[in-house]
């Protein structure tokens, strides 16, 4: 049962305002997969903030035209499952993970604004950190000179304190 013309606008328009607020889109076709392998997928996905969409291709063609992902119609043939992120790690990672197990689940191209990847890019897209632990890894950056000079101060007055403790007991051992 088909969709209808204002149900393909409804999905249009929906897929349309996901990409407006993404910032990468995966695309891996599933030709042979099992159903319940995509169900788990699916849930991975939804753990991760990935929207994920199997949809016909000339549905996403409409839904790229004039965003900037638009380059990646060219890839858009065969039965394709969509990854949609604001992370532009998570969809990459997601998917590659379940290609790994899956050897139907082939991973087609990528694309990222005004750019587009084939297969080997969303690989090295997936190999990147994630966005959170990015952030960590800034944050303990910018963190550690300050610390550092807090203990440098610190260790001003803590071996004044240790000095009068010398010669506090340097006194005592001569009146002793």
């Amino acid at each position: 049962m088909g969709l209808d013309l204002e149900q393909k606008k409804a999905v249009v328009a929906d897929v349309s305002g996901r990409l407006a607020g993404a910032q990468a889109i995966v695309v891996a076709e599933y030709r042979g997969l099992e159903a319940g392998s995509l169900t788990g997928l699916r849930v991975k996905a939804r753990e991760r903030g990935v929207y994920l969409r199997v949809l016909r291709n000339t549905l996403a063609r409409r839904a790229v035209a004039g965003t900037p992902f638009e380059g990646l119609s060219q890839h858009l043939t065969g039965p394709l499952v969509y990854g949609i992120s604001a992370d532009p790690t998570a969809a990459a990672k997601v998917l590659s993970e379940f290609a790994k197990g899956n050897e139907k689940f082939v991973l087609k191209a990528g694309a990222m604004p005004n750019h587009v990847m084939d297969a080997k890019g969303v690989q090295a897209l997936a190999s990147l950190p994630g966005r959170e632990e990015l952030l960590g890894t800034l944050m303990g950056t910018m963190q550690a000179p300050v610390a550092k000079f807090v203990r440098t101060l610190n260790e001003i007055p803590a071996r004044f304190v240790r000095t009068l403790a010398a010669v506090a007991e340097a006194r005592q051992a001569q009146g002793a």
